[in-house]
């Protein structure tokens, strides 16, 4: 499991710690996640704010309760945060990159070979891309 740091609202990094996992194929789909009281112990934070993270995925859908026995990953919750992911992807990486390459005189076809290029190189050895 990753770390917690003090940047951002805890609950949020349990919502995304979580997807992190459904997303890699860590936690397969109608799989069981861990509990708000395990994440609290393991993070040392109250459980209150792990079941505020937890319960973000619930009210998106991502996560189910089963009464008594716990919370589970909801069938197509991979998918889904994949289609949600690529979206945020090209919002946040190719538009602006897309426009500054516009500014910059480069064609598409340059841009297109620049990316594969930094796609086909060592620039992501060592790095964790998968």
């Amino acid at each position: 499991m990753n770390m917690i740091d003090d940047s951002r609202p805890i609950f949020l990094q349990i919502a995304e710690l979580i997807e992190n996992d459904i997303v890699s194929g860590a936690i397969s789909e109608e799989s069981q996640v861990p509990s708000t009281n395990e994440f609290a112990a393991y993070y040392r934070i109250n459980p209150a704010t792990a079941a505020k993270g937890v319960n973000l995925l619930v009210e998106s859908g991502i996560l189910y309760k089963k009464r008594g026995i716990g919370m589970f990953v909801s069938t197509g919750a991979r998918a889904e945060l994949l289609e949600a992911r690529r979206q945020d992807f090209r919002l946040q990486y190719i538009v602006p990159l897309a426009r500054e390459a516009k500014k910059l005189g480069f064609s598409a076809e340059q841009l297109n070979s620049m990316v594969n290029q930094a796609l086909g190189s060592e620039a992501f050895e060592g790095s964790d891309v998968r």
